[in-house]
């Protein structure tokens, strides 16, 4: 069944109507709420303007969405707001550059009943009010999902990167994990996403002072961006190697160190399966227009792929261990591991996922703290990728065309 959605693009009284809507709206965070009104959960956000929204519903867990183009929750305060025990928990902030998102985690199934927007025609001031009522879970379930609606894309347009020169330089993507909504791990204060975007933006610094490299970033500012979209972003940059950078936080202080995942061959044929059975033209593989072709063929072709990148994902991550070997970079006594995860998912190139360290152990957080301490990672990546180039040179007339 078709997701339930509302995208509502407000053109009310003539004073709101001229308006620019890519202006940024204020929350008035004091009055705004979610609150329970008899067997409803209602939802009021007060805004200084009125600005296109959507709601729509996800499961797994259950939780509501509102995009914004835009709304400044600047000061907002999840336990001020949340008064219903409906809710179980709330986020909001920037989704990126122009867009921001309020999550709200539903302790139990709810279907949207109405959400609408007034506007004062004396001020241009809005109200959101989203009334939402108890559903079956199989209802729900059938329901959730994000729209395919193409005036809230995210990702890049639709169209093939340019074609790279085969003397072009490499393209090192630069993935810091999280961000805007999503911190991530927290530790005392610390977030991933926050520290994350300090290494990625010292190693993209160091990686554009080699010769014939060309760092690229997914985000170089704190918002937030869909993993699906980290990919598309990647492919859109021509990526020869991507690399994802997280830093975990555990219960106890024991795990410490830098450890490098590549994807298991058991989660590389299910994220073909999964990639072929929603492919969308070059969004699968990068140049490859697939409109027309059957599931079998995306996923046939992500297979060839993946026989060059899953070898080259490999033959990084064992580059990046030796050199945090050479540099003294801090590692995990295991260092080099294989996981199901979806940022690696990519079958047109090779991708690696670190682990720079653990923010629950302290040698581990002060070392990442400091420039001084992300130095030896920092040193250790860009050796890895001056060396791994240089073997792909030599390896490439051997590699099927």
């Amino acid at each position: 069944m078709r997701a339930l959605w509302l995208v509502i693009w407000m053109l009310a009284a003539a004073p709101v109507a001229a308006q620019d809507f890519s202006a940024l709206a204020r929350l008035d965070t004091e009055t705004s709420v979610a609150e329970d009104v008899r067997r409803r959960l209602e939802v009021t956000l007060f805004l200084s303007q009125s600005v296109p929204y959507r709601v729509f519903t996800l499961d797994d867990p259950a939780r509501v969405v509102l995009d914004f183009k835009e709304v400044d929750f600047r000061g907002f305060d999840a336990a001020i707001f949340d008064q219903s025990d409906r809710v179980e928990g709330v986020r909001a902030g920037p989704l990126r550059p122009g867009w921001s998102r309020m999550i709200l985690d539903l302790a139990d199934p709810m279907a949207v009943q109405s959400a609408g927007m007034q506007v004062s025609e004396s001020d241009g001031t809005a109200i959101v009010e989203l009334v939402m009522r108890p559903t079956s879970a199989e209802d729900f379930a059938a329901t959730a999902g994000a729209p395919d609606d193409p005036d809230w894309v995210f990702a890049l347009a639709d169209q093939p990167p340019p074609e790279k020169p085969e003397d072009g330089p490499l393209v090192v993507v630069v993935d810091p994990g999280h961000g805007g909504i999503d911190s991530g791990a927290e530790y005392d204060g610390i977030e991933e996403a926050d520290v994350m975007l300090a290494l990625a933006l010292e190693l993209t610094a160091a990686l554009g002072r080699l010769e014939g490299i060309q760092p690229a970033l997914t985000r170089n500012t704190d918002v937030f961006v869909p993993l699906r979209e980290r990919l598309t972003l990647a492919r859109g940059a021509g990526a020869d190697l991507f690399i994802s950078l997280h830093a975990d936080a555990l219960a106890g202080e024991q795990a410490t160190g830098a450890t490098v995942y590549t994807l298991t061959d058991q989660a590389q044929s299910a994220a073909s399966q999964r990639i072929a059975e929603r492919h969308n033209s070059v969004d699968v593989l990068a140049g490859v227009d697939l409109r027309g072709q059957g599931d079998e063929v995306a996923m046939v072709l992500q297979d060839l792929a993946r026989i060059e990148t899953t070898a080259a994902s490999d033959r990084f991550a064992s580059a990046l261990v030796q050199a945090m070997k050479d540099t003294n970079a801090p590692m995990n006594t295991r260092p080099r591991r294989e996981a199901g995860l979806q940022v690696l998912t990519a079958a047109d190139f090779p991708s690696v996922l670190i682990e720079a360290g653990f923010l629950s152990n302290v040698a581990d957080r002060e070392r990442l703290l400091t420039p001084q301490g992300r130095a030896p990672l920092v040193a250790a990546i860009t050796l890895a990728v001056g060396r791994w180039a240089i073997e792909e040179e030599a390896l490439a007339p051997l590699i099927r065309q």
